[in-house]
């Protein structure tokens, strides 16, 4: 599996950024696809997953409401659309992807993980 995540970048407070993630090197079907974020001196943060098959959504406590998580299955492609940015959501943003059955909001559910893309919020 490789997952590429681009569109990270600088962005004022109250704005708006979207990420996007290419999937390719399996058929993703009955996988989950998901982003984490860490900033400097802290852990893995679960942000969104969605299944890849249903679209079902699931989101971290600190983006409900703010960000949007989507998939596009014809390109192979996932989404994070993020609106109402903080500061606090400055981090390095990952895609990553797992199987069926593994707990949604634990990184060591994913197997499989982009290189990272950075968002950076000005206060």
């Amino acid at each position: 599996v490789q997952l590429q995540a681009s569109g990270g970048g600088l962005v004022q407070a109250g704005g708006s950024l979207g990420l996007s993630c290419a999937a390719s090197g399996r058929t993703f079907s009955g996988y989950f696809m998901g982003w984490f974020r860490q900033a400097p001196g802290k852990e893995r943060e679960f942000v969104a997953t969605i299944g890849w098959s249903y679209g079902t959504v699931y989101y971290g406590d600190s983006v409900k409401g703010r960000f949007t998580i989507s998939r596009d299955t014809a390109k192979n492609m996932v989404y994070l659309q993020m609106n109402s940015l903080k500061a606090e959501d400055t981090a390095v943003y990952y895609c990553a992807a797992r199987p069926a059955g593994l707990k949604a909001t634990m990184a060591e559910s994913y197997p499989s993980w982009g290189q990272g893309t950075q968002v950076t919020v000005s206060s």
